[in-house]
């Protein structure tokens, strides 16, 4: 069961980040449907960092020292010896995981400025934005392979070594010893995570305040519901949906790299999945509010788990892995988080209220 939960927090956290991208997008007026692309985008670039970074060798003297460290306790008999983490290690351990968060703001970064394409054509341009948002879907993997031909010479740019031994946190960084027990808490939540997964869950609940309990976040939403009331009261509509925008690709484009760094051993390939259409769908399966959001995400999650672990998902920690031994065709299982996202729009979407002015290209004289 605790392998179970730690899949569902690696697949459902990012998808929440890039749902909660989507409402910030679409509460200030504008429709996001290039998450699936920015995602895409935001992935590259973050990886695009790490690689470079590595590249110039800023963090291998701290990769060597903790990797030290834990070879050392995985050389002792039995594994029972507890790693011995001085204070070198420990300070080599906290640089991977500034490493790692830099990576992620870096992506951030990348995608917010990849949306100001949208912004620029939805805002100045008052292009459709449905066909804006797919443009960027085509745009993205199409520039992201074409890069990665010229920098790796392939079809995929992979960082140096492991995402699991640079950045993931294990138990025997925390004291125990790599064979010792430390209960369903500590393995669950623990063992073989990533700083990444909490850092997001942290931003998500800081986000999700700001648009619902603070002045901006107020001024933003009344802008997706009439415009040209929030004019009148003297709040500039344009620079509204412009940080709605950017913020949104801001947590898409971060989203994206989380996916790809834990899921995909931070490797771009120029696609994830599909999940920024997942995400558009637990967006409005949750109705633009972040507590069924979060609901929806692990809802999505824990299918999109299954279908990516369902040969290794002990459920009952018996041993016996029972999703294999019913000899489903694994296409059947891949399907599943698309199928259950078709029925589960299918009974919700008529009870979902999108924000009044999302789609329209905002006029100030207009009433």
């Amino acid at each position: 069961m605790d392998f179970l939960v730690r899949q569902l927090l690696i697949y459902a956290v990012p998808l929440m980040l890039v749902a909660l991208a989507g409402v910030y997008a679409e509460r200030s007026g504008i429709i996001n449907l290039a998450l699936e692309g920015i995602m895409i985008f935001g992935a590259f670039m973050g990886v695009l960092f790490v690689y470079k970074v590595q590249e110039m060798g800023w963090f291998q003297e701290a990769f060597n020292t903790v990797d030290g460290v834990l070879a050392q306790s995985r050389s002792e008999i039995k594994n029972l010896v507890v790693p011995n983490f001085g204070p070198d290690a420990v300070k080599a351990l906290l640089s991977l995981q500034g490493f790692e968060l830099l990576a992620m703001l870096f992506a951030a970064l990348c995608g917010g400025i990849f949306a100001l394409l949208l912004a620029f054509a939805a805002i100045n341009l008052k292009a459709d934005q449905t066909i804006g948002g797919t443009a960027l879907n085509l745009l993205a993997p199409a520039l992201v392979l074409f890069f990665i031909r010229i920098i790796a010479q392939q079809n995929y740019l992979k960082m140096s070594g492991d995402a699991p031994d640079w950045f993931m946190l294990k138990k025997t960084m925390f004291g125990y010893a790599k064979n010792g027990e430390i209960g369903f808490f500590g393995s669950a939540f623990l063992d073989k995570v990533y700083i990444a997964t909490y850092v997001c869950i942290i931003l998500f609940i800081i986000m999700s305040i700001i648009l619902y309990k603070t002045r901006f976040g107020m001024r933003m939403r009344s802008c997706g519901e009439n415009p040209q009331a929030s004019a009148s009261l003297g709040i500039n509509v344009v620079k509204m949906r412009y940080a709605g925008t950017v913020i949104s690709g801001a947590l898409a484009g971060m989203g994206g790299f989380v996916y790809a760094l834990t899921t995909a051993n931070c490797s771009s390939t120029g696609e994830v999945a599909g999940f920024g259409f997942l995400a558009l769908a637990v967006m409005i399966f949750g109705n633009w509010k972040p507590l069924n959001i979060c609901g929806a995400a692990m809802l999505f999650g824990l299918f999109k788990c299954v279908a990516a672990s369902y040969s290794t998902l002990d459920i009952n920690g018996d041993g016996i892995y029972w999703l294999d031994t019913l000899g489903i065709n694994i296409s059947v299982y891949r399907m599943l988080p698309y199928v259950i996202t078709l029925i589960v729009l299918s009974f919700t979407s008529k009870s979902s209220r999108a924000p009044k002015a999302e789609g329209i290209p905002y006029d100030p004289g207009k009433r």
